[in-house]
């Protein structure tokens, strides 16, 4: 070979050069890709330090704990709201929550409705959808009970689960004595407790997607631990024998964590079971921090669910993908639910031909360079009802290291350093003006921003 390259004229090794080998190099390129498949795992109200691999002395979760070895464990990771549905409005739209018509819970009692996604919101199962994915929801939705803001409207082939905001029994299964449990748009009436229905509907979806040619999207959104807290009895008495001097509270709450956690290992296991685990990206994350009434540990944050302090809005999370992300790498990126939109788009090579207002880390994931905007500032809001708040809002906006909220909309803004005092602890809106006019001036701006935006159905 090297002897034929020899006795060629310089123009024509040249023209092969420059040409022949970047046409193979494309079509080789084009021909070796392969989309992954995704799944996107999602807890309910589960706590910064309530997994083990994030510091829990007292809970046990070998399967989330397996799936952070095996890819990038997030340190910085936030919910884009301390509530429910504003969090699952940005992790499946990449904007942030307001901006699609959510910045409350969407509630089954309509006087307490805090929010109703925008009919022209943009989802991600419909980007998928469009680009051949199978695209499938099991277990919680809450972001519409009615047409057109049902899982089958907005881009899920599947849907098999929980339409509403939370379950009053996870054995009955209802919400203010209504059924929401559907497979697609059937009303249905299993039996069983729900972590178990929603980690034996999604094997099942596995297994059946096994040999498929088409990739699949699957979200599966757990109601666990969110209240009731209610694990089966079996896992009570498991964490009890273990723990003698545990109080109730706390035991229930590990018991229905680790409950999951083994739902978690059985989907895990039946991906590989059926050959599926080396080409599937793997994303594990909280709606919001966890609740503290109901014993949660949000390790040394300060608060919980409902809060705009660490504690509320700081999330557990990590992402999987084999030979694509590093095992046991790690990130202390500040970022938002709301990034998983682009990260999974490009990842999965989905073209996103609209506005959104998350930025792809998939540079992160793969060890290359930090391509997030500089000094990027990150916003948080939570709308809500009752005496407390009137509907009016809790807000907070981060950044660099500083930290700006208002966890009461009858309170003061507070001002904190978050390298300096992670824990929030002193406040320095008085000694550090600058600061808080350079974050007050964000807020306004993004809270001018989102006031155009209609987040009630009889304004849209």
């Amino acid at each position: 070979m090297s002897a034929f390259f020899a006795c060629m004229k310089p123009t024509l090794l040249l023209f092969l050069i420059l040409f022949c080998q970047p046409i193979w190099v494309i079509g080789q390129t084009n021909s070796s890709v392969k989309k992954p498949n995704i799944l996107l795992i999602l807890a309910d109200d589960l706590g910064y330090g309530d997994l083990s691999c994030y510091g829990a002395p007292d809970i046990r979760t070998p399967h989330v704990d397996s799936l952070v070895r095996a890819g990038m464990r997030f340190s910085h990771f936030y919910a884009n709201s301390s509530v429910c549905s504003p969090s699952r409005a940005a992790l499946l739209s990449g904007r942030y929550p307001e901006q699609v018509g959510v910045p409350g819970v969407i509630r089954t009692m309509p006087d307490d409705n805090w929010g109703y996604l925008s009919p022209t919101a943009v989802l991600l199962p419909s980007l998928l959808k469009k680009n051949g994915y199978h695209t499938a929801l099991i277990g919680k939705w809450h972001l519409g009970l009615e047409s057109p803001n049902l899982p089958n409207d907005r881009g899920f082939g599947l849907f098999h689960g929980f339409e509403g905001d939370m379950m009053d029994d996870y054995y009955t299964h209802l919400r203010h004595n209504q059924n929401y449990m559907r497979l697609n748009r059937q009303t249905i009436n299993p039996q069983g407790h729900a972590t178990d229905l929603f980690t034996q509907w999604a094997a099942d979806y596995l297994q059946q997607r096994a040999g498929k040619p088409n990739p699949f999207f699957l979200y599966l959104a757990y109601n666990a631990p969110h209240d009731p807290i209610q694990p089966p009895a079996h896992w009570l008495a498991k964490v009890k024998a273990r723990q003698p001097g545990i109080s109730e509270k706390r035991a229930k709450l590990a018991a229905l964590i680790e409950h999951m956690d083994d739902g978690i290992g059985q989907v895990i296991q039946t991906l590989r079971a059926k050959g599926l685990y080396e080409n599937t990206l793997i994303v594990f994350v909280s709606d919001n921090g966890g609740k503290l009434f109901d014993g949660a540990n949000n390790g040394p944050l300060r608060s919980g669910k409902g809060h705009m302090y660490e504690g509320g809005i700081r999330i557990p999370a990590c992402v999987v993908w084999p030979g694509k992300i590093a095992a046991q790498s790690q990130s202390q990126q500040p970022l938002l639910l709301m990034d998983l939109f682009p990260t999974l788009a490009e990842a999965s090579g989905t073209t996103i031909s609209h506005a959104i207002d998350g930025q792809s880390f998939l540079p992160i994931l793969r060890g290359t360079s930090q391509t997030l905007t500089p000094e990027r500032a990150l916003f948080y809001i939570r709308r809500e009802g009752g005496s407390e708040y009137n509907g009016k809002t809790i807000d907070a906006v981060r950044l660099g290291d500083w930290k700006l909220l208002q966890d009461s909309p009858y309170s003061p803004l507070e001002l904190y350093n978050l390298k300096d005092d992670p824990q929030e602890k002193a406040n320095r809106a008085t000694d550090r003006p600058e600061e808080f006019r350079r974050l007050e001036k964000l807020m306004r701006e993004h809270t001018r921003q989102g006031g155009a935006i209609p987040w009630e159905k009889g304004g849209l």
